[in-house]
């Protein structure tokens, strides 16, 4: 799978999404507490906003070694900290979304896919840490178009990468037989499973 081409493709299909949620609709739900405003703004600051500062910032060494490495990292953040870190998010950035997209396919454009980069959790190569930002787009992007009653198709290409890492996310995390049984028929997955 082309990293690159999911990543761009997915920032695209987020854009146009986030262009056509009515504007009555910014202020209701979006995802737990999140209102649809917030929700598109975390997206926008995590997907498109920090990739060409990420990018940018080389690494000594290699502290996560694969996408699946990152969430699981992520997971084990202590809440208060994590909360500051979504906290950042830039619920204002919707005027500029194109914008911030273009930046960040510029800025991956320049990147070599074995640089290593400082990401929040750590020094990791290129062409493992941008598929964890097409996964923030995909799902989060699924996440508003339903909020939002918005139909929104993303590249299958881009859907299959978000799903794949999914399922090596419950690797790691140990529960990949959980998610196997259930992806195959044989069980349904715990209430309120997820893999992030």
């Amino acid at each position: 799978m082309d990293y690159r081409r999911t990543f761009r493709s997915a920032a695209v299909t987020f854009v146009d999404l986030a262009g056509r949620v009515p504007a009555d609709r910014l202020d209701g739900p979006g995802l737990g507490d999140w209102t649809l405003r917030s929700l598109i703004g975390h997206t926008i600051s995590s997907a498109l906003t920090q990739v060409p500062a990420v990018l940018g910032a080389r690494a000594d060494g290699i502290n996560v070694a694969a996408a699946e490495g990152y969430f699981a990292f992520v997971r084990d953040v202590p809440a208060d900290v994590l909360a500051a870190a979504l906290a950042v998010s830039d619920a204002d950035a919707l005027p500029i979304a194109g914008e911030l997209a273009g930046r960040a396919t510029q800025a991956l454009a320049a990147a070599g896919d074995d640089d290593v980069v400082a990401t929040p959790v750590g020094g990791m190569r290129v062409r493992d840490w941008l598929p964890t930002r097409t996964f923030e787009l995909v799902v989060h992007g699924t996440d508003v178009a339903v909020a939002a009653g918005v139909p929104v198709e993303f590249d299958p290409a881009a859907v299959s990468e978000a799903t794949l890492l999914a399922a090596r996310i419950a690797v790691a995390l140990g529960e990949g037989p959980v998610l196997l049984r259930a992806l195959t028929g044989r069980t349904s997955l715990p209430e309120k499973f997820s893999v992030v």
